[in-house]
């Protein structure tokens, strides 16, 4: 009951977060003349540093690594003012324009509110385990976000840790998903996060070769995976400057990128007829990608987006990098798709999606059912299977976060 309230209590807050952030505020950046891409993501940062110095009491732009951090230290404080501040930062970074995804201020929302309501509770009830409704409001965060019940509690259960689940808290994470989502799709809908150019499209059944084509996928990811994991760590280390340093470099970064990826995405290299795909998190990335483009364009926006997500998150923007990740997967697998000339890149695609964000996060398993939930394209699950676990082999140890732990270390 406590983990339904829990994920009921996420759906309303992570909806309302969306609606302003996505539908007002990004939006009217995105609709707008093109210039202002120049200016705004970084004036957005700009103010995300004010609110986290003033509201936020000095907290840092983290917000999945808050979750992960309170997951393995039951002394680690999840606090109202820190969460106010940072979903305030989140306000200010995402509706500008930075290249960050929306899921990471939900799930971290979700868990502080789920720590504070356990804090609060009876002596029975804080005698259990103190992550039951951490875990419940992280997943129901996520399940909300993404409109994906059993990603959330998935994900929320595989993310704490490398080759293991927190499995203890299986039935809250459920509960309170499954609450957040119903929770959020009575106040949305229920439509899918994503969707193909042709409404009546669906990914054709797999044949043999495919499944040889999802091993290079997953290889393919797991490399460029090991890359993007290596520029987001550097890019946090860089948060640690002085702050006027990093808004400059980060602002001259983002305007430059933005330049850049509408000159590379227009046809006469003028930048008033490319595209912003390196504004806000990525979705218009997929209605895009869908159309014909030569190799080296999709190369050079998969770093662009890549660099565009480090310099937002080293100028101390408050966001995700679930999604980020997700839109690289989907360009590497477009990319293999291209070369081998294949008649369904749509596949190929979602393929990507699943190798990259599960080795990315070290979630495989999580990154499949994204992948179903998100799409409603169930053709794709086991060549998915076989990418996402040759990209977990090739990852090695690396992950895009350094307070995952592994089970022997955590048994320790």
């Amino acid at each position: 009951l406590l983990a339904a309230i829990t994920g009921a209590l996420t759906g309303v807050l992570v909806r309302y977060f969306e609606y302003f952030v996505a539908e007002v505020m990004f939006h009217r950046v995105l609709d707008g003349d093109w210039k202002w891409g120049l200016i705004v993501p970084t004036l957005g940062l700009a103010v995300s540093a004010l609110i986290l110095r003033t509201v936020g009491a000095g907290a840092s732009p983290a917000t999945s690594d808050e979750y992960l951090r309170a997951f393995h230290d039951s002394e680690y404080p999840l606090r109202w003012r820190a969460l106010v501040g940072r979903v305030m930062a989140a306000f200010a970074t995402l509706g500008s324009g930075g290249a960050m995804g929306l899921e990471g201020p939900s799930m971290y929302g979700g868990s502080a509110l789920g720590t504070m309501i356990q804090r609060r509770l009876p002596a029975p009830f804080r005698g259990a385990d103190y992550r039951t409704l951490l875990v419940a409001g992280a997943a129901a965060g996520v399940a909300a976000i993404f409109k994906a019940p059993a990603t959330g509690a998935i994900f929320a259960l595989e993310v704490p840790y490398r080759d293991q689940m927190a499995r203890r808290m299986l039935l809250p994470a459920l509960v309170a998903s499954a609450s957040g989502y119903l929770t959020f799709a009575a106040l949305s809908s229920t439509a899918p996060i994503f969707t193909f150019p042709d409404a009546e499209r669906t990914v054709s059944l797999f044949e043999y070769v495919d499944l040889f084509g999802a091993v290079l996928i997953g290889i393919f990811c797991a490399l460029g995976a090991r890359i993007f994991s290596r520029v987001m760590r550097s890019a946090k280390a860089f948060t640690l400057r002085p702050l006027t340093s990093r808004l400059v470099v980060a602002g001259l970064a983002l305007s430059s990128i933005h330049f850049v990826t509408r000159i590379v995405t227009s046809e006469g290299w003028d930048p008033s007829g490319g595209e912003s795909l390196t504004l806000g998190s990525g979705y218009e990335v997929f209605a895009w990608l869908f159309d014909p483009h030569a190799l080296w364009v999709l190369v050079a926006v998969f770093f662009l987006r890549m660099f565009a997500t480090a310099s937002t998150l080293a100028g101390g923007g408050v966001g995700g990098v679930f999604i980020p990740l997700v839109v690289g997967g989907a360009l590497v697998g477009r990319m293999v798709g291209e070369v081998f000339n294949t008649v369904d890149p749509a596949l190929y695609v979602l393929l990507g999606i699943a190798a990259f964000l599960g080795a990315g996060y070290r979630v495989p398993l999580a990154a499949v059912m994204f992948v179903a939930e998100t799409t409603g394209q169930p053709g794709f699950i086991v060549p998915a299977l076989f990418a996402a676990v040759a990209a977990d082999l090739v990852m090695g140890e690396v992950s895009i976060t350094t307070f995952q732990r592994s089970p022997a270390a955590d048994s320790g």
